[in-house]
């Protein structure tokens, strides 16, 4: 209740005047300071919120602004705030940067959703290739000898039909499994033979399927915004999503890493190399 209370009085009251005493003290707006103090994931998000909850319209528009139309917006917004660009020379760069971000992010989840919400459909021919690629990327000795096969457990599926297991995160699920052993593929190796321990096993693409899922859950709560922010300059895109499904390997010789997988990080079905070889 004290928490509600405070907010609205800050939002409605104190904020603006706050602001402007800020303002008459330092003779700059609330963005300028923002550049002034803070730097990676923090001036963004610092910059998103003040945006948001300006009661300028034109402000309030620019965290909807498409990529397209960032320079344009950028320039409103310095006209605005009577922002001079000879007095002022990096604000233009910042705000641009923080608003492709900002931008980014906004399409990345929507470009996520979409590849989310396509079913895995099994008469779809690329659909059915990159799962035979999913097959001989993890079993490049073992040949598959029937598409509806008892081994496709071997990989961690639970039926003899892979396609069921793709329901909730669709054909994404497969994109990030296939992306992982593609691109780390040693890394994958290790992992599913892990996964295949008498007492400390999993279910590879099962739990593959799930870190999608909380991968997507991560974005679209945006909760995925300090990181992306913070490691990505420009625009968050697919690629970056799919780094984020991999993380670095704890199966790697101290003081290397590389992106890996995160199924080594959940509890049940994270054991360390000593805990597999004991």
């Amino acid at each position: 209740m004290f928490i509600a209370l405070w907010e609205f009085f800050y939002g409605h009251f104190f904020r603006f005047w706050m602001k402007w005493l800020l303002r008459q003290m330092t003779g700059k707006c609330e963005l300028q300071r923002i550049f002034d103090t803070y730097v990676g994931a923090q001036r963004t998000h610092r910059i998103e919120n003040s945006l948001t909850y300006s009661k300028n319209k034109v402000l309030q528009k620019a965290t909807l602004v498409v990529q397209s139309e960032v320079d344009r917006c950028v320039e409103d917004i310095m006209k605005e705030k009577n922002i001079n660009p000879e007095k002022d020379a990096s604000f233009k760069i910042c705000m641009k940067a923080c608003l492709l971000q900002i931008s980014g992010y906004k399409q990345l989840y929507l470009d996520v959703e979409s590849v989310r919400k396509k079913p895995y459909d099994s008469d779809n021919l690329q659909h059915e290739k990159l799962l035979i690629k999913l097959w001989n990327l993890l079993m490049p000795t073992k040949k598959l000898k029937a598409r509806i096969s008892k081994q496709w457990a071997d990989i961690g599926f639970q039926g003899d039909d892979p396609k069921t297991d793709f329901r909730g995160m669709g054909i994404l699920g497969l994109i990030n499994l296939v992306y992982f052993s593609e691109n780390y593929t040693s890394e994958a190796h290790q992992i599913l033979s892990r996964s295949n321990h008498p007492k400390l096993g999993y279910s590879y693409a099962i739990v593959g399927i799930n870190l999608t899922e909380m991968a997507y859950s991560l974005l679209k709560s945006e909760a995925l915004k300090f990181h992306l922010y913070n490691f990505v300059p420009g625009i968050p895109t697919m690629e970056h999503f799919h780094q984020f499904y991999c993380f670095r390997s704890p199966m790697l010789p101290m003081g290397l890493s590389a992106p890996r997988i995160l199924v080594p990080s959940l509890a049940v079905a994270c054991v360390s190399s000593s805990q597999l070889t004991a």
